[in-house]
């Protein structure tokens, strides 16, 4: 810890100088604005402003000959959550066909594109920049997205389109984009004080916001889940008797519904109606114990009953899901108030 003296500047004024080791890492000079800011201990705290296309934080990875895809997949991934703007990729020999075609797949997931590729070495570099980047708006983005695939599939249970359902299975990917892009932003506030700042963020707001992240995207896996089961159930569905499938679909909608209004009282700061969506669990359980245990579907009895209980499973995850969200809004709710 360095001490500095307070100094008297004009009349009112009360200054002390900013150590120049600090403003050499910070790359801030004469002229930049910096942001201070108040903890609860009433210490002070100076972050330097986050400043578009700072310096590029560079990961050099070295791939052995024998990688597997998805080890290259998975270091992808992570450096990529974890902040770095370029990424370089270097085999001791050459990258075999598979291992590229691993890499260019991974970057059609992230916010990435190959700025250099040769035998040995690629090199990665993300299209985000942090510095105008919005929390809020991806996570809007990703729960649209994820709300119209649970709409689409209520639709398609209820009509038994297999046609909607299919085309639900195409959203995951674009789910799973938002998902990374937005816990790389969060991981990335939550070490880097001047972005959380930037952002609006502070700790505690990066622990909630990863995890409803989670919650959302669980929920679109789950939805494309269903609708996988959905489009192997159709050609079996003259053997489902109504009544059963109808608890399916309604017990769809309860779901669904309570993962809609969780988002939104997420988003509107409000715990009206958690409870209603934590306690919606049990009306769910209720509702399926109508139709426990399945029927007999007759010959196609054990490939029924699998798809059924699949569907079932998801759906019941989703209305977990939900309620989780809900209990992360009641917890923000009685958050520390800043000093």
């Amino acid at each position: 810890m360095e001490n500095r003296k307070i100094m008297a500047l004009g009349k009112s004024s009360l200054v002390i100088s900013l150590p120049k080791d600090w403003l050499k890492i910070n790359n801030v000079d004469r002229g930049d604005i910096v942001s201070l800011e108040i903890l609860r201990d009433l210490s002070l705290v100076v972050h330097p402003s986050i400043k578009t296309g700072e310096r590029e934080k560079r990961k050099i990875v070295v791939i052995e000959p024998n990688e597997e895809e998805d080890t290259i997949i998975r270091i992808v991934i992570g450096c990529y959550l974890n902040g770095y703007s370029v990424i370089q990729l270097t085999s001791k020999k050459i990258f075999t066909t598979r291992q590229q075609r691993a890499i260019r797949d991974v970057v059609k997931s992230l916010y990435l594109r190959i700025i250099e590729s040769h035998a040995s070495e690629v090199i990665l570099q993300t299209l985000m920049d942090e510095s105008m980047a919005s929390v809020e708006q991806g996570l809007d983005r990703m729960h649209l997205i994820t709300l119209s695939m649970c709409e689409d599939i209520l639709v398609a249970m209820e009509t038994w389109d297999s046609d909607l359902a299919g085309s639900v299975l195409t959203l995951e990917d674009d789910v799973d984009q938002f998902m990374f892009y937005l816990i790389r932003l969060i991981r990335c506030a939550a070490i880097t004080p001047s972005l959380a700042g930037n952002l609006g963020l502070d700790i505690l707001d990066c622990l909630d916001y990863q995890n409803l992240v989670d919650r959302i995207e669980r929920v679109a896996d789950h939805t494309t889940n269903i609708a996988q089961h959905l489009v192997n159930l159709v050609e079996h569905q003259s053997v489902i008797p109504l009544h059963v499938w109808a608890v399916f679909v309604e017990v769809a909608r309860l779901s669904f519904d309570s993962y809609e209004k969780a988002v939104e009282c997420f988003i509107l700061k409000t715990v009206h109606d958690t409870n209603t969506i934590i306690n919606n669990q049990e009306n769910v359980r209720q509702l399926l114990r109508k139709i426990s245990p399945l029927p007999s579907f007759g010959i196609n009895d054990r490939a029924v009953f699998l798809e059924l209980f699949a569907i079932r499973e998801n759906i019941m995850r989703i209305s977990e899901y939900a309620a989780d969200i809900a209990e992360i809004i009641i917890d923000r709710a009685y958050k520390p108030e800043e000093s």
